[in-house]
């Protein structure tokens, strides 16, 4: 021990803290170095990591608090907008319908037929991951060929009527047969399913009653979005016209129609019910007569029907003296309203339809001036059951969806002409069938 040190054992020498020792003690055994590298290392890490301030110093939790609060609910999308919008960053402000937050996963049954594939081509150009179910009763593989390569589309070949677990955000619920020639071809399973009661011919149509409480189940299980597509037959032979969703309607419970009008009132009920009783979220829209590609050749709607016989050079089959009337809607028109709806706050029920108004002798003119004006109409009895008049009130529709059709007859008529004449002729283009502009 250096005796200069120390004076006696445990006393510190004065001396020891003197400048010039110090200055000694800092540049000995490289003292200095390291505290030069040990400065230069803080002097790094200030400059990558960034030290809030005083205004941004809440407790961690409470910025998560934040960020969990201003989230969007992960059942609200929005479709790509189609023109440019000015958006508004203010806190609190809803969030305009044409701004996209994020993919939803969405099921789609019945996604293979009519309707049901023009949805589909519209979530997906959404950006959602969609999955079709179908039996493929009434719907064609070929109306969904085109996204089967797609990573975001899944098709599944299920009868509603058997139950199915998946786990989606949206249910957009379309299966059933909606022309006269499908549910009556199988009336009871288009109304309900007994199972191991009937043969298995009877399993060849969907139901409204059986599937709509299974795809209600499921919504009810995941806390899904539920959208039931009902139809304007709930209101049988109207005696109220135009028709309002509060109108209860005038149906033969017991006509050959009943099937698929008392079915669909069922579905209604049912609906209603489980959003009433087990808080379950639902959608519901009455849908009036729509038109379009992809349309079924020969399923006995008379849109369908006088363009076939046109282009077939067969007379127009006009039944009973012509003067019912329908509202004819094109399929792009209703595909909106669906989203709109479905994205909405309202449950509804709402009508989507076109309230131009036309008796079938003036639609059968109409045909003639698309398609040939040579074309011949030949009178047959009328139907059982048939609706007189037919024409939505879509007032609700307009004041809480934003909602009206855009196109009308004599626009939207030609675009099914062309898919017909493709599909009837055979002179198909590659992916001719799937595709048609909106």
């Amino acid at each position: 021990m250096n005796p200069e040190r120390v004076q006696n054992e445990g006393q510190i020498n004065p001396a020891r803290f003197s400048i010039k020792d110090s200055v000694r003690y800092m540049f000995g055994e490289q003292r200095l170095l390291f505290v030069l590298i040990g400065i230069t290392i803080v002097a790094l890490i200030s400059n990558v990591v960034v030290i809030p301030s005083s205004s941004q110093s809440e407790p961690i939790s409470a910025s998560f608090q934040v960020a969990v609060s201003t989230s969007v609910p992960r059942r609200i999308a929005y479709e790509l907008p189609t023109r440019n919008f000015d958006l508004v960053n203010a806190a609190g402000a809803r969030i305009p319908l044409g701004l996209k937050s994020k993919s939803l996963r969405v099921l789609v049954t019945g996604g293979s037929g009519f309707v049901g594939s023009h949805l589909v081509d519209r979530l997906m150009a959404r950006g959602d991951n969609v999955i079709v179910v179908d039996n493929f009763f009434t719907g064609r593989k070929d109306n969904v060929l085109h996204h089967l390569r797609n990573p975001r589309f899944e098709l599944i070949r299920h009868d509603v009527v058997e139950p199915i677990l998946l786990e989606v955000d949206q249910i957009y619920h379309l299966a059933c047969p909606a022309s006269p020639v499908h549910y009556k071809y199988n009336p009871v399973k288009t109304i309900i399913s007994f199972i191991n009661l009937f043969s298995s011919r009877l399993r060849y149509h969907k139901t409204n009653v059986v599937g709509t409480l299974n795809m209600l189940g499921l919504a009810k299980r995941i806390n899904a979005r539920f959208l039931l597509t009902s139809t304007s037959e709930v209101y049988g032979d109207p005696l109220e016209h135009p028709q309002v969703e509060t109108y209860w309607g005038n149906v033969n419970p017991i006509g050959v129609r009943s099937c698929y009008d008392e079915g669909k009132r069922v579905a209604e009920t049912l609906t209603m019910d489980y959003h009433r009783g087990l808080n379950t979220e639902v959608r519901i829209a009455r849908i009036f007569n729509t038109y379009g590609p992809r349309m079924c050749l020969d399923d006995g709607r008379v849109v369908s029907n006088f363009v076939a016989q046109a282009l077939r050079k067969q007379p127009l089959t006009v039944y009973g003296d012509g003067m019912q009337t329908r509202s004819f809607q094109y399929v792009s028109d209703l595909v909106d309203g669906l989203m709109r709806l479905m994205e909405g706050e309202h449950v509804g029920p709402f009508n989507l339809g076109n309230p131009g108004e036309f008796t079938m002798l003036e639609l059968a003119k109409v045909v003639q001036d698309t398609i040939d004006p040579n074309a011949k109409i030949e009178f047959r009895p009328n139907t059982e059951d048939d609706p007189h008049k037919r024409k939505p009130d879509i007032s609700r529709a307009k004041e809480l969806l934003g909602w009206q059709p855009s196109v009308t007859l004599r626009e939207g008529l030609p675009l099914m002409v062309s898919d017909f004449r493709q599909r009837i002729f055979g002179d198909l283009k590659e992916g001719g069938s799937s595709m048609s502009t909106f």
